[in-house]
């Protein structure tokens, strides 16, 4: 399935922090709203997604902030750093949106910020960007991630009309990560602990098939997507338009890494 790119080019979404909450002990959610809400522009898919953008500490940027001129007029060492998120919620009415972030201490980039951030902190962010929405007319949905794709899960339940039938299967640390997920359909949920042994493709793997009437929803990370998307297409030949299948980062490897390296994996691929 295409992804609808995120924007990436021009005046970013400038918000700023609202206030913070705690969800479990490796997901914290910023809530973020303030005038520059009024850029965002919200699309139709449940995984909706931004890139949020981090300047390089120290270097002046102009204002007001904007991509393109960044790319012409500075030196790429002071390019910003971007991660992607999922939109877990917006709300115009409330002049809110909502991001959650994964966190492992002082690892990474995005999940620190989080840690650190507090009340009035200014957020960047481009976007959104998204592919996917649960189907109306599907016979049933397999929805299957770890704590990267949780949020884009989450919403797509939300999403789901009352009493349609949806599997999903979710990978986590541990009991202490698990979140409730709201619903109107008839959702079953296994969730998976990755200090457990938790194998999220196995489970997916031995899960009753109910028909070829589905719509498959998998992402997180590159390793179990790999397997799962041969799952789906190869071997219970699903056809290609019913999934949306994407490896958001792998084991070992920044974010940065993981992106030159899928770049590398298309253009060794070729032409589709």
């Amino acid at each position: 399935m295409a992804e609808a790119p995120a924007r990436r080019g021009g005046r970013a979404v400038r918000l700023e922090v609202l206030r913070k909450e705690t969800l479990t002990p490796h997901m914290i959610r910023i809530v973020a709203g303030g005038e520059g809400l009024r850029d965002f522009r919200p699309n139709e898919f449940t995984d909706a997604y931004v890139k949020v953008i981090f300047k390089v500490p120290g270097v002046e940027y102009p204002e007001p902030f904007d991509m393109q001129r960044v790319r012409e007029e500075l030196p790429r060492e002071h390019a910003p750093r971007m991660r992607t998120y999922t939109v877990r919620s917006y709300d115009a009415a409330a002049g809110e949106l909502v991001l959650d972030f994964v966190v492992h201490g002082d690892e990474g980039l995005a999940g620190p910020w989080a840690q650190r951030a507090q009340p009035g902190d200014e957020l960047l962010l481009a976007g959104p960007g998204g592919a996917y929405a649960p189907r109306a007319d599907a016979g049933w949905h397999l929805l299957a991630g770890d704590e990267s794709a949780l949020p884009a899960i989450a919403a797509a339940v939300e999403a789901l009309p009352a009493g349609v039938p949806a599997q999903v299967f979710l990978l986590v640390e541990d009991a202490a990560e698990e979140q409730a997920l709201v619903t109107k359909a008839d959702v079953h949920v296994t969730w998976l602990h990755r200090s457990a042994g938790g194998d999220l493709a196995s489970a997916v793997r031995s899960a009753p098939w109910r028909s070829d009437d589905v719509h498959a929803f998998v992402h997180g990370e590159a390793g179990f997507v790999r397997d799962l998307r041969r799952y789906l297409f190869t071997e219970r030949e699903v056809a290609r338009e019913r999934v949306s299948v994407s490896g958001y980062w792998r084991e070992g490897k920044d974010d940065e890494a993981w992106r030159e390296e899928k770049a590398a994996e298309r253009t060794a691929a070729g032409p589709a």
